[in-house]
């Protein structure tokens, strides 16, 4: 099978496009912010949808099309436009991991914050509005959206629920089960229940970040692994074509597919290897509340 090189470019180009097409299926294109009247179901599915990153989708497209230019090969193409897409994931910085962990201490500060406004607060509802106003960043909309829920009436435990919907965190469903129980009216001793749920979640904190550096050693073999293949494919391209001159065909294409199943399945392990794994969350059941009986209920 010898292709020419608009051809070989053509197809590159169209399974980058089919790529794409996936990616924004599987992903979702709009991320924009969650109705305050939602049910939480739906604002739980809505903040848990990322935006696609363009830039390196864009760059998983050129790559794509780059190696179906230089190497004529259809399945060389898709392969390499989904490495470009998923590798830096494997090999880049832990960027999942920051952010949980500073969603962790957003959590643990607000609730100090919550525990020290109960002292010169009227009620726990007045002490939730007046902890929006400093809320750290990586909680501050979800902060401010149970604070304007109350504003417009809703009641508390309906507002705490959606509010643990959103946050969707096994460490936020333990101080919204303490806001729930001081809300029922078992309020007693709840500014200490709030400052030990604190140091608990600054305990996690300081666990995740042990498990990080326990698994920095799998992020680095990763990258020599990767490293690699890219060289020792590189440097057969470019400095002994002929070695590679059996992929041209039908059954070579057929052969390279399978091999790039297989190093994808070993790279997908090693992902699984590094990725974080979060404790159960104990109020699914709690927030999948239908829209009947949360959406405008007055106090």
């Amino acid at each position: 099978m010898t292709l020419t090189v608009p051809v070989a470019a053509l197809l590159g180009l169209l399974t980058a496009a089919g790529l794409v097409l996936v990616t924004i299926g599987l992903t979702g294109w709009d991320n924009g912010p969650a109705d305050l009247d939602a049910p939480s179901r739906l604002s739980r599915l809505s903040s848990g949808r990322q935006p696609v990153d363009r830039r390196r989708l864009a760059v998983a497209v050129a790559a794509g099309v780059i190696v179906a230019v230089v190497t004529r090969w259809p399945v060389a193409a898709v392969l390499c436009a989904g490495g470009a897409w998923a590798l830096p994931q494997i090999i880049g910085p832990d960027r999942e991991h920051a952010r949980r962990v500073a969603r962790i201490e957003a959590i643990a500060t607000w609730t100090e914050m919550l525990r020290d406004n109960l002292s010169g607060a009227a009620g726990l509802e007045q002490a939730v509005t007046a902890s929006a106003i400093e809320s750290p960043e990586p909680v501050r909309d979800e902060v401010t959206r149970l604070a304007t829920r109350l504003q417009r009436g809703w009641r508390m435990p309906d507002a705490l629920r959606a509010f643990a919907g959103e946050l969707a965190d096994p460490t936020a469903d333990l101080v919204v089960a303490g806001l729930l129980m001081a809300a029922r009216g078992s309020a007693g001793q709840l500014g200490e229940v709030l400052g030990e749920l604190a140091a608990s979640a600054r305990a996690k904190v300081a666990s995740r970040q042990r498990v990080a550096a326990s698994r920095r050693s799998n992020r680095t073999s990763a990258r020599v692994i990767v490293g690699a293949t890219l060289v020792m494919a590189a440097g057969m391209i470019l400095l002994n074509r002929g070695y590679l001159r059996p992929f041209d065909s039908t059954l070579g294409q057929m052969i390279l597919l399978l091999a790039g199943a297989c190093f994808g399945l070993a790279f997908f392990w090693l992902a699984k290897l590094m990725r974080g794994r979060d404790a159960a969350r104990i109020l699914v059941s709690v927030t999948d509340t239908p829209a009947g009986d949360t959406a405008g209920v007055a106090r």
